[in-house]
């Protein structure tokens, strides 16, 4: 698999995607973020004339941006992998590969807000740990050092899940992960830089 940086957010990077293939497609559409990509081994890939409004289906998109409040972190906004390669660890490699590129660029922090037991978990296998902080729409935010992992606490990383079970809108397979997930404890660490 190869990993691209399109961007910066400076660079009004735009990318069109199908919506039924992508969750967030139309995100990937504003320029006010940055781009990387993971791409199939020979994929081609151009990011396509606006005015055309060409489709473009890379494995998997990630979109970031400065913290406006602290220019030495990185927000990772939105992740999206193509539905039919979910779950084959796409989105958590893409992110190690931003995390390095965002070290390579002076960032101290990269941070990330999630929604759902999977994300936390599968970025918790990157190096991020949650912070304790939720967002205002009920995210765990997840933060890391760029240039190594974070570290994690146990009961913090429980504490965590334990706040996603507390929600009303998970279904029976997502409690089941969380169980699965907390008695456990926290995941193995690999955030190598898929690149190097």
């Amino acid at each position: 698999m190869e990993f691209r940086l399109l961007g910066w957010p400076a660079d009004d990077v735009l990318v069109r995607l199908d919506h039924r293939a992508y969750a967030y497609a139309g995100k990937f559409a504003m320029s006010s973020t940055g781009k990387a990509v993971a791409l199939d081994d020979g994929q081609r890939f151009r990011v396509p004339d606006e005015p055309k409004r060409e489709y473009v289906a890379p494995v998997g998109i990630v979109a970031f941006s400065e913290d406006r409040t602290d220019p030495d972190a990185l927000w990772l906004r939105y992740v999206s992998v193509r539905r039919e390669r979910r779950r084959e660890g796409v989105g958590p490699r893409l992110c190690a590969f931003v995390v390095a590129r965002a070290a390579e660029r002076g960032y101290e922090r990269v941070r990330i807000a999630v929604n759902n037991a999977y994300s936390y978990e599968a970025l918790h296998k990157v190096g991020f740990a949650w912070t304790g902080r939720e967002t205002g729409i009920a995210e765990l935010v997840l933060e890391r050092p760029a240039s190594e992992s974070a570290r994690v606490d146990p009961e913090t990383y429980r504490a965590g899940l334990d706040t996603i079970a507390d929600r009303d809108d998970l279904d029976d397979a997502e409690r089941a992960f969380v169980r699965e997930k907390r008695e456990r404890g926290p995941p193995p660490v690999d955030d190598a830089d898929p690149t190097a």
